[in-house]
């Protein structure tokens, strides 16, 4: 973790939101407080649920009203605050549909202050969708409500130190994943993708490793055509425009170490085609990411824990390796 900064330089600013306030959220991003991260963060949150929250962490929390002023140092413990009040107190482990418009609120805060350029990024606790919908709210996610209040196209991409895996579909059913894979969707994801592994990782020409949809690649068209009809000519039409692009690739091969020495990240045709081997490996060093976005935005790689909500037990590293990928991110530089 990033420890020590530069006196002289204004510390990268990062919005943190809390997440459902029954949830172990407010007591990650408490212990993230007191960590010594070298950025100045601003929960985006109601302040009495993080001093109670901090409280059953045992950790003694310095909040301050945000007032956009760059400093140089953050001591351990020390959090701005722009406060989104609760609707209601929260209990921790019981979901409440009446906190649903805080949890939106902190979530359009945080967007609406990174593309104002008020933060240089945003780290995410974990939500529940199920409640915000409960409420009445259409909620498909953090990664949709961003990509609509930024105005863009975004894919999802999930790293930890060793390996990085974008997604060419999301949360699908797995009957409907050959029709959401289309020349066109593919051509802007792999866009996305190579733009972003220059642009926030300092990667200056990323190599992508994509996989097949089927088995085997589809075993030249006796597995399936998908790769013929639509993927091989998508990728043929991106070399064109001088990416380095391998595959497809069967997914059964794509990750032997022999493999990984030959790309800088893979794309996966579906949710469950490529994140096990990431999780199996890495879960608590897993960071969710937004590609495509105009600002950073990392999260968690696990839901809201409501059975460990309220214990102070809730294991903070995978909020750690988001925050510190958000600094890593929002200060990288092109490199060869």
């Amino acid at each position: 973790m990033s420890t020590g900064p530069d006196i002289h330089r204004p510390l990268p600013r990062l919005a943190i939101t809390s997440g459902d306030p029954a949830g172990v959220g407010p007591e990650l991003v408490a212990r993230l407080a007191a960590s010594p991260l070298a950025a100045d963060l601003v929960a985006v949150s109601d302040a009495g649920l993080l001093e109670r929250a901090a409280r059953r962490c045992g950790i003694t929390l310095k909040l301050e009203t945000d007032n956009g002023q760059p400093r140089n140092l953050r001591a351990a413990g020390s959090l701005r605050l722009v406060e989104v009040p609760l609707r209601v107190e929260e209990t921790p482990g019981r979901l409440d549909p009446r906190n649903a418009f805080h949890v939106l609120n902190t979530l359009a805060q945080a967007a609406d202050g990174c593309i104002a350029g008020a933060f240089d990024g945003v780290v995410t606790a974990p939500v529940q969708k199920s409640v915000i919908n409960d409420a009445g709210e259409p909620f498909t996610g953090h990664t949709e409500l961003f990509a609509q209040r930024a105005g863009c196209n975004v894919v999802m991409m999930l790293a930890s130190p060793e390996l990085r895996v974008a997604l060419a579909t999301t949360h699908l059913p797995l009957a409907n994943v050959p029709a959401a894979i289309t020349h066109e969707s593919l051509t802007r994801t792999l866009r996305i993708v190579h733009a972003e592994l220059i642009a926030k990782f300092g990667i200056t020409a990323p190599r992508i490793a994509v996989l097949g949809l089927n088995p085997h690649a589809g075993e030249a068209g006796h597995l399936g055509h998908e790769e013929i009809d639509t993927i091989i000519p998508a990728l043929d039409a991106l070399r064109g425009e001088g990416m380095r692009l391998l595959g497809p690739l069967p997914a059964d091969t794509a990750f032997v170490p022999a493999m990984r020495t030959r790309y800088d990240a893979v794309l996966a045709m579906y949710h469950d085609q490529a994140l096990p081997v990431l999780k199996s490996e890495a879960f608590d060093r897993t960071v969710n990411i937004t590609l495509g976005l105009p600002f950073v935005r990392t999260s968690v790689d696990h839901g809201t824990a409501l059975d460990l909500a309220g214990t102070g037990r809730a294991d903070a590293s995978s909020m750690f390796a988001a925050a510190e990928m958000a600094l890593q991110l929002a200060t990288q530089r092109p490199h060869t």
